[in-house]
């Protein structure tokens, strides 16, 4: 996913003006959820936060602030349906700030946990005529709300009402979970190169194997190793982590899936057949390793074409469904 502060610090390091516009709260049916932010230069966005007249309107009052020299940020609450005719009629409250090189030093260290996929928690606390910001540690600082984001008072009380509107001294705190979970991707022919087109787009953090030499010249991402040393990491996948084993070699994809399901990974997936599945399966149950962890063939059944783009998405709408169970 897109490091929203790395490119914000691109944008004020070549010295343009940028705005970030932020989903602080969502109600109902919206095109995206709390947290969902974009920047906003003169004549470039980067990110979304959905589209449409929603997202048009954003960016139009965005621009115009940033031609302003007194105004700093501004909160803002979209009705979809009355205000904007959108068909999904929910709420959403935006708050749009200018960035500048004040903002730099929260900004390095929004980076600095994006990049390292940690969860942080991000305050903004209003003024007459800008934002305050500054990072919190989450387990001694943050509020204790279920919700991604709320308003609090001078006094660190939360601010009553359905969508309380900040006053000066009020502070917006945003709980921002940027852990990725890893896909340990074994393997960088036609499916594996399409698998990591996808997966670079999603959070998720992509740590890619092969053996062979020439992997690496078609991706440099692609660690290269023996056959030996893919089995020792596959051996090493948390129970947090998944597996994707999809290399040239059955023999090398039995030995990897072997040493998968030993380690317990949250999923591990094996590309093939059904008549593959058995034939692993039997080896499997001789070596007296568990097979109930393993999905084969892999991705989300409905989707039946082999070509790489396709099932590069099929295992992409498999393991998203996976995660989101998980934050159920």
């Amino acid at each position: 996913m897109i490091n929203w502060a790395a490119e914000a610090l691109s944008e004020i390091d070549r010295g343009e003006p940028v705005a970030l516009v932020t989903v602080i709260a969502a109600e109902g049916s919206t095109p995206r959820e709390a947290g969902a932010r974009m920047l906003v230069g003169p004549n470039r966005l980067v990110g979304t936060i959905g589209g449409g007249n929603l997202e048009h309107q954003a960016m139009r009052q965005a621009r115009a602030m940033l031609g302003q020299d007194a105004r700093a940020y501004a909160v803002q609450d979209y009705p979809l349906g009355p205000l904007l005719s959108q068909c999904c009629g929910g709420h959403v409250r935006l708050l749009l700030e200018k960035l500048d090189r004040g903002s730099v030093s929260w900004l390095e260290e929004v980076r600095t946990h994006l990049e390292q996929g940690s969860a942080f928690a991000l305050e903004a606390r209003f003024s007459a005529d800008r934002l305050d910001r500054r990072l919190m540690q989450i387990e001694t600082e943050w509020p204790g709300a279920l919700e991604p984001a709320r308003l609090v008072g001078a006094d660190g009380q939360p601010r009553e009402g359905r969508r309380p509107k900040p006053s000066e001294g009020d502070a917006l705190i945003e709980k921002v979970d940027a852990r990725r979970p890893t896909l340990m991707l074994f393997g960088a022919g036609h499916v594996g190169q399409a698998v990591a087109r996808v997966f670079r787009t999603l959070d998720f953090r992509i740590e890619w194997f092969d053996s062979r030499p020439e992997a690496s010249e078609a991706d440099a991402t692609v660690a290269v190793h023996d056959e030996a040393r893919l089995i020792e990491l596959a051996a090493q996948a948390g129970p947090d982590d998944f597996v994707l084993i999809l290399t040239h070699n059955h023999e090398l994809d039995y030995r990897l899936t072997e040493a998968a399901l030993k380690a317990g990974p949250r999923y591990c997936g094996l590309i093939g057949s059904k008549t593959k599945r058995a034939r692993f399966e039997r080896r499997l149950a001789e070596a007296d390793v568990a097979t109930q962890g393993l999905t084969c063939p892999i991705g989300i059944a409905s989707l039946k074409s082999k070509a790489p783009e396709v099932i590069a998405v099929a295992v992409a709408a498999e393991l998203l469904e996976i995660v989101e169970r998980g934050r159920a």
